[in-house]
């Protein structure tokens, strides 16, 4: 029996030297690429303009009647780059603009407050110092739906219609576990610093619309921001953005929402929950995909011509 035990031990403390190894390999693999891949970030894509002392980044393309709005969901590392599989479908008929909010993309990491109000200000501020003026068709992704409702409520004048893709609802956040979120947020920025996530940004991982350089720098990025400081303070601001929100009147602008199948979400009755918030509308409509949370990289092509039948139907 010692015999057996000693073995067992021997075997685990071999898996342990192997891991330990690995993780160290790692590491140093990926500090020797973020050195490499400086060069990359040297050059942002978009506008830098400053807001509250600090750079934030926004992208403008095409021209049209309409200006859309993209707002990028929680934790997405390059929002100028995930939206392109979609806004490069629509930039010869409308203008196209991208905010990367602080701790996103090309902007900073600033480590403050991320109340939604604060990034709504910031966000209204950063349009107007780069001379984007509205009326805005928002569209947002994930977390963003909250930030685009706050919108609507708050600057009717601003929002001509809203487009959700795959976007929260304020029902959605009911009996959410943030904390278990924000648990599991720590564990990414864990595997961030030490190089794994790298691995998970593959090429196929994604958009074929990005060329490879637009990979390569999407890598980049993802592998230096992604679940940092800001993104986690923007996790712990939801509960009270869902009490404004409900503090007020729901929003009455067109709009047209593109769900997922709600398998990669978390909340209440995704699907279901989207239908209800339409019901409650005079003039919404909702579009079930049945795919992924990014239904822009699934579902680009469809979603493109939605956009354009809402918009010459509705607007």
């Amino acid at each position: 029996m010692k015999k057996v035990f000693k073995t067992l031990g021997i075997i685990i403390l071999a898996l342990v030297l192997v891991v330990a190894i690995a993780l160290a390999a790692c590491f140093i693999y990926h500090r020797t690429m973020l050195k490499q891949e400086e060069p990359l970030l040297e050059n942002p894509i978009g506008q830098l303009v400053e807001v509250d002392g600090h750079n934030m980044c926004v992208y403008s393309e095409g021209e049209g009647e309409h200006t859309l709005l993209f707002l990028s969901g929680s934790g997405t590392p390059a929002p100028i780059l995930d939206f392109k599989s979609l806004y490069s479908l629509l930039d010869d008929d409308y203008r196209i603009v991208v905010i990367e909010k602080y701790g996103y993309g090309f902007s900073d990491i600033v480590d403050s407050e991320r109340s939604f109000t604060t990034i709504l200000r910031q966000d209204r501020e950063a349009l107007e110092k780069t001379g984007i003026e509205g009326p805005f068709i928002l569209c947002p992704h994930s977390m963003s739906g909250l930030e685009a409702i706050m919108w609507a409520q708050d600057y009717p004048d601003e929002v001509e219609a809203i487009v959700g893709l795959d976007n929260v609802l304020p029902r959605t956040y009911d009996n959410f576990d943030i904390e278990g979120t924000l648990k599991l947020e720590k564990c990414i920025t864990f595997a961030r610093d030490i190089g794994i996530l790298r691995f998970y940004y593959s090429d196929s991982f994604l958009p074929d619309t990005l060329t490879q350089e637009e990979k390569d720098l999407y890598r980049a990025i993802a592998s230096r921001n992604t679940c940092n400081v800001d993104i986690i303070n923007e996790g712990r601001a939801i509960t009270e953005a869902v009490e404004i929100i409900d503090s007020k009147p729901k929003p009455d602008v067109p709009m047209i929402m593109f769900i997922s199948d709600g398998k990669e979400t978390k909340g209440r009755d995704w699907v279901g929950n989207h239908y209800d918030y339409a019901e409650e509308l005079t003039n919404a409509k909702v579009i079930e995909l049945g795919c992924g949370h990014y239904v822009h990289y699934f579902e680009p092509e469809r979603i493109a011509s939605e956009i354009r039948a809402f918009i010459d139907c509705e607007l």
